[in-house]
């Protein structure tokens, strides 16, 4: 997720889907800080949010609202690893802090304060007793580890690579990330040895990297580009970073192709991009791109509806690329798409603020 994605104050999204409305899916307009303001209120530590609710009678059983509630909690994306092993973005209410990039690698902690809070089938990243510090300075966080951060599986160590740097990275202050362990700088990680730039880790790593079919990465450059996971009920975006051809140029278009020839060798995952093409070359002016489909966006649809999995997947795609806020759909050349809901896409749509939210 880029820096587009905003932060705000939000308890009882569902987790099965993720919709769209108006111009955005999942709209707000606050982004996540890493010093909120001066009159916020906190949770103290193991306090629990205390909900309003009304018995059979409708009579209220407790004096806090959802309101009140949400002031007191920040949603935050914590990238965790599935059970297919992908380091997927998981968004929560965490008590408010000042020092909310700490916390969010504190939730990354095997049986630490996420563990009563994950959804089923994830896992925290970072082992067991791991102590942790952030300072953050001129755009980069050093993120200093105690020694148990060296208790990892060696299958393991990209995820941890991926999974901090792109929790850290979603805070607006924080473009790069630095690794130390006691204090001392991480040239290599410890376990199998894979380098860490020592100009400090960006989202350039990627995520859940497929180099399927590559033969000269050299020649390549990386997209990411979401598909679907769906476990029972529970449905979610997987971001997924592929290599295109440096011979295509137009960024969107490679993240369109990488989407119409979907998740590819990648297990469990889906995409609604089936015999999907653009009929003309994508327009982008001041931040929205514009594109025209063939009718193939409709799917098994009998009517012509637009999926939320592929309106959702194509913003969540295309608003990781720097310049682009908003994206317009057109099939055949003609606007006002339906969803499933039967809501008119008459607007731009915009990425959502926060990715796989989770209610509980």
């Amino acid at each position: 997720m880029s820096k587009k994605t905003k932060a705000a104050i939000v308890l009882t999204v569902v987790t099965s889907s993720i919709y769209f409305s108006g111009c955005g899916l999942l709209g707000g307009d606050e982004k996540a800080k890493i010093d909120p303001p001066s009159d916020l209120s906190y949770l103290e530590e193991g306090e629990k949010v205390d909900v309003a609710e009304e018995n059979a009678e409708g009579e209220v059983t407790s004096s806090t609202s959802t309101e009140e509630a949400a002031e007191s909690s920040v949603m935050t994306e914590l990238y965790l690893i599935d059970s297919d092993g992908y380091v997927v973005s998981q968004t929560l209410a965490l008590p408010k802090t000042e020092s909310v990039a700490k916390q969010a690698l504190d939730y990354l902690v095997a049986d630490g304060p996420v563990q009563n809070l994950l959804p089923n089938g994830f896992r925290p990243v970072l082992p067991a007793g791991t102590q942790i510090s952030v300072n953050i300075k001129d755009g980069t966080a050093v993120a200093d580890f105690s020694s148990e951060f060296q208790n990892y599986q060696p299958e393991d160590e990209m995820k941890i690579l991926q999974s901090v740097t792109w929790t850290l990275t979603q805070f607006e202050s924080i473009e790069k990330v630095e690794l130390r362990v006691n204090g001392y700088e991480l040239t290599e990680m410890p376990v199998n040895g894979t380098p860490v730039d020592e100009k400090g880790l960006s989202r350039k790593v990627g995520i859940n990297v497929d180099t399927s079919g590559i033969t000269d990465v050299t020649a390549t450059h990386p997209v990411t580009v979401y598909f679907v996971a769906q476990k029972g009920d529970n449905t979610y975006y997987v971001p997924v970073t592929k290599r295109v051809s440096n011979k295509v140029n137009n960024k969107v278009e490679a993240v369109v192709q990488q989407l119409v020839e979907g998740p590819g060798y990648q297990k469990n995952l889906l995409s609604d991009f089936t015999g999907v093409a653009l009929l003309d070359e994508p327009s982008v002016k001041d931040g929205q791109v514009t594109l025209n489909f063939n009718e193939a966006v409709y799917g098994s649809f009998e009517e012509k509806i637009v999926s939320e999995h592929f309106m959702n997947s194509l913003v969540l795609s295309l608003t990781e690329q720097e310049g682009i806020e908003s994206v317009a759909v057109m099939v055949n050349g003609e606007g006002e798409l339906v969803n499933e809901k039967g809501e008119t896409l008459s607007e731009p749509v915009t990425r959502p603020e926060n990715v796989n939210t989770i209610s509980f």
